[in-house]
């Protein structure tokens, strides 16, 4: 099959999918719409961990504090300015690149495990500013009744954000995953070593990855506003982190679409869990435990797997 004709049918696959997200909109009662808004905003948190965690070998183990900081950013501009809200949607992702920035240039040079661990550290800093700074946050109270605009103040309003931002934001990081960067990022996972001495820029390309999923966590950090209207110092504790990650191994981690499964299957569990037992803690740890032992790449990754094992027989 020639390549042009690949790509066609992938985007004609992709609008496909959000047209019928979007057509679920006409049908499905206001809960289920909030349910599916919250498992696309999560998947799409989810996704941008696992651009530098899956694509690129970078154990960024405090990823929820750039989704917190997209969302507190957007609250704090449509509560306490008179901008427009259009302009705290952008400027929201660009606070969370830039701390990305901040952090990326304080922790990549490191090794795997105090990356990790610094980056746990200058997260739990940025938690703690945000947890006491009452007069500014609201400390742990955190903002309620954010005033979204008029047109995504609906339920069907704010899952038809969701979907078409999502879409978008999918599309530009399967583009950059598959692109020459992402071709030389998931290189340099493999072996950067070697990539060094070839001359690719290791540290660069880290940073640049760091960045863009700052990025795009911070643009899901936006559409937890939309859905919830809300923000809470929660959004940025290393137990979110720890969420997000099991999400993708559960998905798939060396998979594009695994964290977005992960995301799904993680959701609906805490749902289900959540309205019998406040324990939904003990469940995930279960959860992690099993991931461990029998799925260690993953649902798709599984999947994918079996279909080469298939075809190679």
């Amino acid at each position: 099959m020639k390549p042009e004709n690949t790509g066609i049918k992938k985007t004609a696959a992709a609008l496909g999918t959000v047209a019928g997200f979007m057509l679920l909109a006409l049908i499905l009662p206001r809960y289920y719409l909030y349910l599916l808004a919250l498992i696309l905003t999560t998947g799409l948190l989810a996704t941008s961990l696992n651009l530098v965690l899956g694509f690129g070998g970078m154990y960024q183990f405090h990823h929820a504090v750039f989704y917190g900081t997209g969302a507190y950013c957007l609250a704090l501009i449509l509560t306490k300015t008179g901008l427009p809200a259009w302009l705290g949607y952008l400027a929201a992702p660009l606070a969370a690149a830039l701390l990305g920035l901040i952090m990326g240039l304080l922790t990549v040079r490191l090794s795997a495990l105090y990356f990790g661990m610094l980056q746990i550290s200058l997260g739990s800093l940025v938690w703690a500013i945000v947890y006491r700074w009452y007069s500014f946050t609201g400390g742990d109270d955190g903002i309620h009744g954010i005033p979204v605009p008029d047109l995504i103040g609906t339920s069907r309003g704010a899952y038809l954000f969701v979907v078409l931002v999502t879409g978008a934001c999918l599309a530009v990081m399967y583009r950059i995953v598959t692109s020459p960067f992402g071709m030389v990022f998931t290189g340099i996972r493999d072996n950067p070593e070697r990539c060094r001495a070839v001359g690719i820029n290791v540290t660069g390309h880290q940073l640049a990855g760091q960045v863009m999923a700052a990025f795009f966590a911070g643009v899901a950090g936006t559409l937890f506003v939309t859905v919830e209207g809300s923000v809470f110092p929660d959004m940025m504790f290393w137990t979110l982190s720890l969420e997000i990650l099991i999400m993708c191994l559960l998905g798939g981690w060396f998979t594009f679409f695994g964290p977005l499964l992960g995301a799904a299957i993680i959701v609906v569990l805490r749902t289900v869990v959540g309205s019998y037992t406040e324990y939904w803690t003990l469940v995930l740890g279960v959860v992690l435990i099993l991931l461990i032992f029998f799925l260690p790449e993953g649902v798709l990754g599984m999947i994918r797997r079996g279909g080469d094992n298939a075809a190679g027989k």
